[in-house]
């Protein structure tokens, strides 16, 4: 068994391929991880997408090993980290269920998804679903122009989901996000690129939540695991020895408390 588990949630349209460099790291800093696929992407496209069944695939990979200790018998901390359309659905998950986390990273959701901003990106995915192609070589060409070729590949190796736009922006603009995020009683670090287009609201984002603190990126996009990898993992990675370090403080002060 390794320092914590982290389960990975990957944005909309990719899958769980996204998180090939975090995987591949944080296995050798000896951190368990498992990135999933939501409903409708990677090995599941083609399932319908719905708000209940994202979280349920959630809950069901944060539930998976629940119980496993450690070696000297301490729980394992489990992280939930999420980017983008991944981190909406993060949030909500440890809101409905803050039984299964001990600590959240919620990534490139600095905006609530609303009003004419929601709107807009509806109506934009139904102009690029018009498309021939659907809209493939518009996001190909995007995540060529945006990432390295490495990152690149990765986006786009578990397939593209075409058809999840609507019901992906229909389905995260039904979650009151301060609501969500004031309901969180984990530690909260909330990530977002320096050249994210959907920062406007971190700071309100940020007041909401109990335990938070919030994290920017220089020089990264709203894809910032992706555009700068190393970067983001070192902030998983602090979440993961912060977990650890207060797992620590409460197993000390239960054995000061047993007799003998």
């Amino acid at each position: 068994m390794g320092r914590a588990r982290v389960v990975l949630v990957h944005g909309i349209r990719t899958s769980s391929t996204m998180w090939r460099a975090q995987l591949e790291a944080l296995a050798r800093y000896d951190v368990e991880a498992v990135a999933i696929d939501l409903p409708g992407h990677g090995d599941r496209i083609g399932e319908p997408f719905t708000l209940d069944g994202a979280i349920d695939a959630i809950a069901e990979a944060l539930r998976e090993g629940h119980g496993r200790g450690a070696a000297d018998g301490a729980a394992v901390p489990r992280l939930l980290v999420g980017l983008s359309l991944g981190g909406y659905l993060a949030i909500e998950t440890a809101a409905r269920h803050p039984e299964l986390l001990d600590g959240l990273v919620a990534a490139s959701c600095g905006t609530r998804p609303r009003g004419a901003g929601l709107r807009g990106y509806l109506a934009l995915a139904e102009a690029i679903g018009r498309l021939p192609d659907r809209g493939r070589a518009l996001n190909d060409g995007f995540v060529r122009l945006m990432l390295s070729p490495a990152a690149a590949r990765d986006v786009v190796a578990g397939g593209v989901a075409l058809d999840v736009m609507r019901p992906t922006l229909t389905a995260v603009g039904t979650i009151d996000l301060e609501a969500s995020l004031s309901a969180v009683r984990c530690p909260v670090w909330l990530v977002n690129g320096q050249l994210d287009h959907f920062r406007l609201e971190e700071r309100r984002l940020a007041r909401a939540v109990t335990d938070g603190r919030l994290v920017v990126v220089p020089g990264a996009t709203h894809l910032v695991s992706l555009s700068r990898p190393e970067a983001f993992t070192a902030v998983v990675l602090g979440a993961v020895a912060e977990l650890e370090r207060r797992a620590a403080v409460r197993t000390a002060a239960r054995d000061a408390r047993s007799p003998g």
